[in-house]
């Protein structure tokens, strides 16, 4: 009985020390195989952060130094842009001193998803599990010996054309000038052909040895200096005379009309590091090209192409072995413009020399046929690559070349007379035919002006009444016409055509507005007898300005300017009743009476065959009554009132600095429209 007992006794402890040993061997393998996927689970980690040194202390000993290890996985997975890494595990089984783990493992590269199933080896050393490496974690069919390429098919960039198909800017053809080092003189030689491949590039000599002294450079390579345009035949001429001097063709953005159409159009550069940044998961790249300026930038979205890539594994003859990834290209979309290339030509080639700008409209669609801001630059210049030297030249110049001037909001003098005209006249306030009575060329309303007063330029004889104020651009007569109006029902007979309003345009316009700051009211007497004539706080935008003018040719609904393309497009009314029709028509006849009589300012504008509405103004930009230094706009803003529907010009023009009498004021501007017409 005793034995028996003992027996199971001893049949019981063996079962407790079996069913002991089984739960410790249950808890060690569940610690090891969490282990060993909380190493995988590091591993992914480290590497979405691309701490390629941490990942290096995850792997278990082998034949690769940390600087090997880092290079061949940096360079594999930023050279495919991977990012968001992700693994998720299928499946553990005991193996040797540890376990293999599979996994389905998911990237996102430049050329678009990958996604593969691999198996990874995690031995223990000492008391940590590690990663056993080789290539084949990074991808299962990469060898050793294996690289992994890829391959950009490019995009191409949509073009921007004008109304009849002419290109503004397209992908086309430029030079890429270089040297080959071992065809260079030696010695006095090497460095006069230096010096004069400096000259005419204008990039420094310090560069340029800067690049021919760089690691990769032998003699027979084909080293980049400056890129040209492929047009600039006399430039590439002198250049190739230089021994060592090379020339190839390339892919490049270009810009036909170059200075013409500088402002309107913009330019495209390399994208920079902000870029990337900033447009993350947009398909840049590092060879991308963006918008940067005008409506390159505007339109960036339809025009940019998104390159096509191709991600593949080579075996190191060269051959391919295997796809990963593929994703087509997308070429960009062009953009057809309003705009008459021949007429943008003709504007600029008349303002030039000047500061200035012209829009030019069509006063019954709102299609604009030329945007010209001057000084001008050219596009290709910063396409092509712009020298610290040319930078300079355009960043110092006092004529501000880089200023858009059209999109900017200027005081319009007299220009803006009309408008107080037919505000008045809408508003019920003023009468066309009453007679204000007074005499002279100054005037204030009573003493309480104190020493201010409005002047005029002109005394003239007959009634002072709206022809008469418009006929003779008097001053006095639209101060006072303010005031009959007064300021609350100035201000919102100007609400109602938009000021302080953001007109919807591709690039953004500045606000026009009549009290500072974008304000809402018009401070006192004198602030408001100002702004009738034009000027007190009064600012306008020419393209704005532009459609403020079309009411006078549509029965007072003013056009919403555009300048896409659209040939189903009629006009589309920005403002509707923006001024009575009897009101409108009213202003309308005296302008063309402004042209037609010879008393008018812009009689001179006066052509056989068309009639002309016009208004001159001048601007004064006076920090003082006794300010003398601070120059004047010349203005002048017309339409044609006759054409076929469809087929007539609206223009607002501005030059700066008419105080200079031998330009003729405003007069100026007019002899330059005469040959637009």
């Amino acid at each position: 009985m005793k034995n028996k007992r003992t027996i199971i006794i001893t049949i019981f402890v063996l079962i407790l020390v079996i069913a002991a040993g089984a739960t410790m061997f249950i808890y060690y393998q569940r610690n090891g195989e969490n282990a060993a996927r909380q190493v995988l689970s590091d591993y992914v980690d480290l590497l979405n952060q691309k701490d390629y040194d941490a990942m290096y202390t995850k792997t278990a000993s082998m034949n690769m130094s940390e600087e090997d290890f880092t290079t061949r996985n940096q360079n594999i997975y930023e050279g495919i842009g991977a990012e968001n890494v992700s693994v998720d595990i299928t499946g553990v089984e005991k193996a040797d001193n540890g376990y293999d783990i599979s996994y389905s493992e998911k990237m996102y590269t430049s050329a678009g998803e990958i996604n593969f199933s691999n198996t990874a080896r995690i031995v223990k050393e000492g008391e940590e599990y590690k990663l056993k490496w080789n290539s084949s974690i990074i991808f299962p069919e990469l060898g050793e010996t294996d690289k992994v390429r890829i391959s950009t098919i490019k995009a191409k960039r949509g073009s921007i054309l004008d109304r009849n198909g002419n290109a503004l800017a397209e992908d086309g053809q430029i030079a890429s000038v270089g040297i080959v080092p071992g065809k260079l003189e030696e010695g006095d030689a090497r460095e006069s052909a230096i010096a004069k491949i400096s000259e005419l590039t204008g990039v420094s000599e310090d560069y340029i040895n800067e690049q021919l002294s760089a690691s990769y450079v032998k003699d027979d390579t084909f080293v980049p200096i400056r890129k040209i345009s492929d047009s600039n035949t006399e430039l590439k001429d002198q250049l190739l005379e230089i021994p060592g001097i090379l020339i190839n063709k390339i892919d490049g953005r270009v810009y036909p009309l170059g200075q013409e159409a500088g402002h309107l159009i913009g330019y495209v550069q390399a994208v920079s590091a902000d870029d990337l940044k900033n447009h993350e998961g947009e398909g840049y790249n590092t060879n991308s090209v963006i918008g940067k300026a005008g409506l390159e930038q505007a339109f960036e979205d339809t025009l940019r192409g998104i390159d096509g890539a191709e991600i593949y594994i080579e075996d190191q003859d060269g051959n391919r072995k295997i796809e990963l990834a593929k994703q087509d290209k997308k070429d960009g979309q062009d953009v057809k413009l309003t705009i008459d290339s021949d007429l943008q030509n003709e504007v600029y080639e008349q303002m030039k020399d000047d500061k200035g700008f012209f829009v030019i409209m069509e006063p019954q669609t709102g299609e604009l046929l030329a945007l010209v801001s001057t000084p001008s630059y050219d596009s290709n210049d910063f396409s092509l690559g712009m020298t610290q030297t040319q930078w300079d030249e355009l960043n110092n110049d006092e004529a501000q070349p880089l200023y858009n001037r059209f999109l900017q909001a200027y005081t319009p003098g007299s220009t803006f007379k009309p408008i107080t005209g037919a505000i008045g006249l809408t508003t019920g306030k003023i009468s066309a035919n009453e007679d204000y009575g007074y005499t002279g060329t100054s005037w204030q309303k009573d003493s309480s002006w104190g020493n201010y007063s409005v002047t005029t330029l002109t005394a003239y004889n007959g009634p002072k009444n709206l022809l008469n104020g418009l006929l003779y651009s008097d001053n006095i007569y639209f101060a006072q016409s303010a005031l009959k109006i007064g300021a609350k029902d100035f201000a919102s007979g100007l609400d109602k055509l938009g000021f302080n309003e953001q007109l919807e345009f591709p690039l953004t316009l500045a606000k026009s507005q009549y009290a500072a700051n974008n304000g809402t009211s018009i401070e006192g007497e004198t602030k408001l007898a100002d702004s009738g004539y034009g000027q007190g706080d009064i600012l306008v935008n020419p393209i704005f300005m532009a459609s403020v003018y079309s009411a006078f040719a549509n029965d007072g609904n003013m056009i919403k300017p555009y300048i896409e393309y659209d040939e189903s497009k009629k006009g589309t009314i920005y403002k509707e009743n923006a001024f009575t029709a009897e009101a409108a028509n009213t202003i309308r006849d005296d302008l063309i009476q402004v042209v037609e009589n010879p008393a008018g300012t812009a009689h001179d504008m006066q052509m056989p065959g068309v009639t002309i509405a016009g208004k001159t103004g001048t601007a004064e930009l006076k920090k003082s009554s006794d300010d003398k230094e601070s120059g004047t706009l010349g203005w002048f803003d017309c339409f044609t009132t006759d054409r076929e529907e469809g087929n007539n010009l609206l223009i607002i023009s501005m030059v700066e600095n008419v105080q200079d009498n031998s330009q003729g004021g405003s007069h100026y501007l007019i002899r330059k429209i005469r040959t637009l017409l």
